[in-house]
């Protein structure tokens, strides 16, 4: 087990032992507080874009359901006529090839697996660097027209000047011991969601708690929250000797699965498969965790199904060794074997209202807007 699958799951039980660690958050949030007044008050130098930039972020390790969030945004703005752009710092990718524009072809280890998805998802134009100028500016020079450039996870990239901050809270997890790292899993206090928007990603069944009048749950009427729902599961890899996709092919309610997941919240993942009705064995990894075809194969006694992300670097896996041999024998097995759960974001109709406000006061009408006006 990694050192951080083992922190991940103390933070996750709040194991006393962190406690010791708190020393070293005082150090870590006192440079914080230093660094983002540097920035604030013009020591360290930052950058505007010529265009708006919509920062999507969390102040916690793990995940929160952020990429799932900024696929439905991407959407929806261009449904509305928006012409958007993303950039990232496109973890796990290769950044001696970077800036790089992110196509349908890119592949994860270049890019990213983050950035390989929302591209897949949405089409939409995309950079990556860890320079977010050096991608918003080969963003723009490729796509010269854009009207709004969203920063996936640049909240603490404060060398970045930002028109909209969205920041997107697990309200499952919340902010556990409420400390920051390493003693918790905070990266900036609490204090941090003053003056920006707060997204908080429920999960399904406390928005059917919510709707069911008998249970007497309700949030505030101005709440913005998001879930994720859960579509029909799907092959990962469609094999030439793979006969097409019927219902009866899937793994069925009550069947057991492996639940493989390099994501920074894997619990929600298995969370997720259980409430469908799965009996789940979970086996999570790192956040961003690089799988290999023969570590797959250790799980072979039931059907694998995995996130969208991990399927992006599956996938390539796959394609490279199915460009050196065929798929034959254990391969073959095991793509059989392989499933993807794909989940599409939810965004409370306040979520969009909000958006279009904030918009509007950049000059950035949509469609909705033209409409009602």
């Amino acid at each position: 087990m990694s050192i951080e699958t083992t922190v991940t799951r103390a933070w996750q039980r709040q194991a006393a032992w962190l406690w010791l660690l708190l020393p070293i958050s005082w150090l870590y949030g006192f440079i914080t507080i230093i660094r983002r007044q540097a920035y604030k008050i013009g020591i360290l130098s930052s950058y505007r874009a010529p265009v708006p930039v919509m920062v999507i972020g969390n102040i916690s390790v793990g995940g929160s359901g952020k990429t799932p969030l900024i696929i439905a945004l991407v959407n929806h703005l261009q449904e509305q006529g928006v012409k958007v752009g993303v950039i990232s710092r496109g973890y796990g990718g290769d950044t001696s090839q970077m800036p790089a524009l992110v196509s349908a072809t890119s592949l994860p280890n270049v890019v990213g697996d983050e950035p390989c998805l929302i591209v897949t998802m949405t089409g939409a134009a995309m950079a990556v660097c860890p320079s977010r100028e050096q991608a918003i500016n080969t963003l723009l020079k490729a796509y010269p027209d854009l009207q709004l450039i969203i920063a996936d996870d640049g909240l603490q990239h404060y060398a970045l000047q930002r028109d909209i901050e969205w920041i997107v809270v697990d309200a499952a997890r919340g902010f556990g011991n409420k400390q920051l790292l390493p003693t918790g899993f905070l990266r900036e206090p609490v204090s941090r969601l003053e003056g920006a928007s707060v997204i908080y990603h429920e999960s399904l069944e406390t928005i059917l708690a919510q709707n069911n009048k008998e249970d007497g749950y309700s949030h505030p009427a101005n709440r913005l929250t998001v879930h994720l729902e859960a579509d029909n599961m799907q092959r990962l890899w469609q094999s030439e000797s793979t006969d097409s996709q019927t219902e009866t092919e899937r793994p069925k309610k009550g069947s057991k699965i492996h639940a493989v997941s390099g994501i920074g919240y894997p619990q929600r993942f298995f969370n997720t498969l259980k409430w469908l009705g799965f009996d789940v064995i979970g086996h999570p990894y790192p956040d961003h965790y690089d799988f290999s075809l023969a570590e797959l194969f250790q799980y072979g006694d039931y059907p694998i199904v995995v996130t969208t992300k991990d399927a992006v670097k599956i996938r390539a896996l796959l394609l490279k060794h199915t460009a050196e041999q065929a798929l034959i024998g254990d391969y073959k097995a095991l793509v059989d074997r392989l499933w993807v759960l794909p989940v599409t974001a939810i965004l409370s109709d306040n979520c969009y209202l909000h958006l279009e406000q904030q918009l509007n006061h950049l000059g950035i009408v949509t469609k909705s807007y033209e409409t009602k006006n």
